[in-house]
């Protein structure tokens, strides 16, 4: 029996369940908590963090689990405690109210409001004891409460200053600037001079430690390189991979990335795993390898994807889980690192060759304990110990096998098993580019039920309405912007590698749902949250590509391609729109807006549209998916594609055929990828 329960026992995130036995008298957020507030006039602590954050699990275990702490916080505050990724909405707030009034931001994020849920003061981890020029969070809790009851009106006035400087922070996007003076390849060339200006030029990556992958950065440096033949931005892109699959923050063992690397060279990550990272990692491997045929890229996508399967999907529903922890008892990475003893024991007589590839050393290289990283290629390895590449590449892989299984009897990190919409969204969009790079059936399959489990158990009561978590049989919370956005993109893609109209009908029919729902008329972009949600003081405007895309980017991109898909000049406009109004921050700030620059590059250059028409069509559209083909859509049918346009009344001859159109004209067929490739390389 435990000794504490409060009302988060009865919540689903793993992350409140957490701290359902503490003896803080927590609320989850609702009119339960926020109306009591007001009747007892008390201020508001929130507390937000998430399953797979250390230091959340640090300020749990020595504050929260703390008694004497706990009454403090009951007599004086009313208690929430948040999953930021169940409410990304009020966690975007929140932090906005936090950076504001100290500068910086982060997780555990706790926040004081008053009880009409305005924010006055905040900050991140605070420790037990004062430490790292930092108060004890009992000295700020008995600071803050005395404060409230004695300096009411400044804490009332620090509160309307701070809740109108983050509605006046969100009123950007009405500055028009003429799409001439945006839409140029002098445009495109500075967003590529000023990401080359932060790139690692020796480690890879963009800018100092931590080092986040980017994956936004370097997909505007390959799509680049294909309209350019730039090689300094080929070359940019390909390290950055190149560095990350070599590092710490590559599991080389079990597949599957970790969230960032705490240095320079890749080689210490911040151990919990993301399925969003390896959403967006699966992804631009798979545009990478399309790009260069690099075998390493092909093996790193399947054992990416094997990681996914095995460790974060419901087998059952066919729904991708959110993370697994950094920590396992208690310790961050415990799970993932190796002694050198550990090693011999496992591999005998092999285990020299095995640590000298791998960087495992008696005294460590990391924390005492052994991160496995590649320090030299396979090749020069292979070389230097007189052994063949693939006589190399076999003996590690069975190595591999064996300490996974090893590793495997382990006590794991923690799972957070709660399924969010519009992770599973970019999930879904890697399971089909990964399809497209490798041709691998199992993907586009796994693709298509994931999408049948989003469309039926997230659906709300309204037509096109979604849910934006799922767990144990229960979807709940409205869905953000974020979600359908990426759900969009994901049917468009799915579409692409199926040929199967449906998806692009849903995709059009969810996109007039964000318009109607989510639009800010006077600017054209989208509202984090729809229309008729009450619970939030501000509706926020999210444009930075951050860990994942805005959702206003891929908005704006999902209206470039379902505009010319369906002939809607109405869309393309409002893309133009967008875009052009973010033009100056986009160009001088590109690595902030990744996703933006790679639409500004492919409305100068143009979107190849590609028709494949006949009766081996299948067979023609899985040869043409596993070309780099950036900047383009792709329908392919046995005969007419009746309500799309431009691809209309293409004329089927005896053998199938293959259209390329832009800007509303399309060029005499050809009959092989091959020739579809000289005929794209000879328009750009």
């Amino acid at each position: 029996m435990k000794k504490f329960t409060n009302r988060l026992i009865d919540e689903t995130s793993p992350y409140l369940l957490q701290h359902a036995h503490n003896p803080v008298n927590w609320y989850s957020w609702g009119e339960e908590a926020l109306q009591l507030a007001k009747t007892e006039d008390k201020p508001i602590l929130v507390s937000i963090g998430y399953s797979a954050c250390h230091w959340c699990h640090v300020m749990e275990k020595e504050s929260f689990e703390d008694v004497a702490t706990a009454e403090i916080m009951n007599k004086h505050f009313i208690n929430i405690k948040i999953d930021r990724e169940e409410r990304p909405d009020l966690d975007n707030i929140y932090m906005d109210a936090v950076q504001a009034m100290t500068g910086s931001g982060g997780w555990p994020l706790n926040v004081f409001l008053t009880p009409d849920a305005k924010p006055f003061y905040g900050g991140t981890y605070f420790p037990p004891q004062k430490a790292f020029n930092r108060p004890s969070w009992k000295e700020v809790l008995i600071s803050i409460s005395q404060a409230y009851k004695e300096k009411r009106h400044e804490i009332d006035a620090q509160s309307e200053n701070l809740t109108e400087h983050m509605m006046k922070s969100n009123r950007f996007g009405f500055q028009k600037i003429a799409e001439d003076e945006i839409f140029t390849r002098e445009k495109y060339d500075e967003v590529f001079k000023n990401v080359i200006k932060v790139a690692d030029k020796d480690w890879g990556g963009f800018g100092k430690a931590p080092k986040f992958p980017q994956t936004f950065t370097i997909d505007y440096l390959l799509r680049y390189y294909h309209t350019t033949k730039n090689n300094e931005a080929l070359d940019q892109a390909l390290l950055s991979l190149d560095k990350m699959i070599e590092g710490g923050i590559y599991d080389q063992i079990g597949g599957g990335f970790a969230r960032y690397s705490t240095d320079t060279e890749w080689l210490a990550p911040h151990f919990e795993k993301m399925l969003y990272d390896n959403a967006l990692l699966i992804s631009i491997l798979s545009d990478a390898y399309r790009l260069t045929k690099n075998v390493r890229y092909q093996e790193v996508i399947n054992e990416t994807m094997e990681f996914i399967r095995r460790e974060l999907f419901d087998k059952n529903e066919k729904g991708f889980y959110a993370a697994l922890d950094a920590d396992s008892e208690g310790v961050e990475g415990k799970f993932y690192v190796w002694s050198i003893e550990e090693i011999v024991n496992i591999l005998g007589a092999n285990a020299p060759l095995y640590c000298a590839f791998y960087d495992i050393s008696q005294e460590g290289n990391w924390e005492h304990q052994n991160i496995l990283h590649v320090k030299k290629s396979l090749e020069k390895f292979a070389a230097e110990n007189n052994i063949s590449i693939e006589d190399l590449k076999n003996k590690l892989s069975e190595w591999n096998k064996k300490l996974l299984q090893e590793r495997n009897k382990r006590i794991k990190p923690a799972l957070d098993d709660k399924i969010i919409l519009g992770w599973n969204a970019l999930m879904n969009t890697a399971c089909s580019k990964a399809y497209s790079a490798t041709g691998d059936e199992a993907y586009k399959t796994l693709a298509i039920e994931n999408m049948d489990f989003l469309l039926s158990k997230f659906a709300a009561k309204q037509p096109d309405e979604f849910h934006h978590t799922w767990k144990n049989g229960q979807a709940k919370f409205p869905a953000f912007l974020d979600d359908y956005a990426f759900l969009i993109e994901a049917l468009i893609g799915l579409h692409e590698i199926t040929a199967d109209r449906k998806w692009l009908y849903t995709a059009k029919a969810i996109n007039e749902y964000v318009i109607k729902n989510f639009s800010e008329e006077e600017t054209g972009f989208f509202f984090y949250t729809p229309s008729d949600q009450k619970d939030i003081i501000v509706r926020k405007k999210e444009v930075h590509d951050g860990a994942v895309p805005s959702g206003n980017s891929v908005m704006a991109q999902n209206l470039w391609k379902l505009s010319l898909l369906f002939a809607n000049k109405k869309w393309s406009q409002r893309c133009l729109d967008m875009v052009s109004s973010l033009g100056p921050a986009i160009t001088k700030y590109p690595t902030s807006f990744g996703k933006w620059a790679c639409l500004l590059l492919e409305v100068v250059n143009g979107t190849n549209e590609i028709a494949i028409v006949g009766n081996n069509w299948a067979s023609f559209l899985k040869n043409i998916l596993q070309e780099y083909l950036p900047n383009s859509i792709i329908m392919a049918s046995e005969n007419d594609f009746e309500d799309f346009s431009s691809l209309m009344n293409k004329q089927v001859f005896g053998k199938t055929s293959i259209y390329l159109c832009r800007n509303n004209t399309c060029q005499s067929p050809v009959f092989s990828s091959r020739e579809l490739m000289l005929l794209i390389n000879k328009a750009q």
